[in-house]
């Protein structure tokens, strides 16, 4: 009798560098090909995965192996445990063997911005992602709305893959606004998206995160629920939780990951996903929760970076 193991939800790939192109002054492209990639599940929307860099000074990666082996990286002492960061997949072709991954070139001097500077064709890494073969929900996607009501899609660099690959995945009657805050105008780039989905590109242009984010979002949030609800914004009616507009407790973005997804989100005039520098979110989620009454269970908030904080190791 053979004995099958059961597939997890997740697995490693191990995959090579096949392209990289620069999209603009601060996105680059990196192509991965790999043996194994025609089993990576092509799930859409802001699917994450895992990527696992070099070490300095090398070009490859050497994880452990194994159903264990995120524990087992955990143990191996620092200077030898080779970073991990989260990002999303822009892009798969199984066919192909082929995944996009999107990278933002931030100059932090961290260890992704480092490899994102000098990778190029041939180098090798290791990624954790989806793997087709499990049936299940294979988690890492947080965009989950109702199936009712306007859109508000909202981030800055970090999130523009995330909400390009959310947008393209939408049925053709959806509804909303999409706003994308980018370090520069020749940051823009392509974006499919419903007719209904209206984008806007947010140039900083040197000034601060969340310069041009925080207003606009805010002006958007107001106008699509004065378009949709009955009432004043900043008054709950039918439909939002008891406890909107209430204060809500606030998040130390310095210690603790500012991460809040609803499950099931229920029907309600707006859904709302926003993503960027942690601070910001964290202004955006006290704005939209207790000034906008929006139901909490409605609104996806993550801090993907901290500004002046290093990139967390998970």
């Amino acid at each position: 009798m053979t004995n099958t193991l059961p597939v997890a939800p997740w697995r490693l790939f191990a995959v090579e560098i096949r392209a990289v192109r620069r999209l603009s002054p601060s996105f680059v492209r990196v192509t991965f090909t790999g043996p194994d990639l025609d089993r990576f599940a092509d799930n859409g929307y802001d699917q994450r995965i895992k990527l696992a860099l070099p070490l300095p000074g090398e070009r490859g990666v050497y994880l452990p192996q194994g159903p264990d082996w995120y524990a087992q990286w955990r143990a191996l002492p620092e200077h030898r445990r080779n970073p991990i960061r989260t990002y999303t997949a822009r892009a798969v072709r199984p066919h192909l063997h082929e995944l996009d991954v999107d990278l933002v070139l931030h100059g932090d001097g961290g260890p992704a911005s480092r490899w994102a500077q000098q990778v190029r064709p041939g180098d090798e890494i290791a990624i954790a992602g989806p793997d087709a073969g499990y049936e299940g929900d294979h988690g890492g996607r947080e965009f989950r709305p109702p199936s009712t009501g306007c859109l508000l899609l909202a981030g800055d660099e970090t999130a523009v893959p995330a909400i390009s690959g959310i947008c393209e995945r939408l049925p053709l009657d959806a509804r909303g606004r999409v706003l994308l805050e980018i370090p520069v105008a020749a940051d823009v780039l392509p974006l499919v998206a419903p007719p209904g989905v209206e984008v806007t590109w947010l140039p900083r242009d040197g000034g601060q995160y969340g310069d041009r984010l925080i207003g606009a979002v805010a002006d958007a949030a107001r106008e699509l629920l004065a378009a949709t609800q009955p009432g004043e914004v900043g008054v709950p009616v039918a439909g939002l939780d008891p406890a909107a507009g209430q204060p809500i407790e606030d998040v130390d973005v310095d210690r603790a990951i500012l991460w809040e997804v609803p499950d099931t989100p229920p029907s309600a005039p707006l859904y709302a996903w926003l993503a960027g520098e942690a601070g910001v979110i964290r202004t955006l989620r006290r704005h939209l929760v207790t000034d906008c009454a929006l139901n909490r269970r409605t609104v996806a908030f993550m801090g993907y970076w901290r500004h002046n904080h290093p990139d967390p190791t998970p």
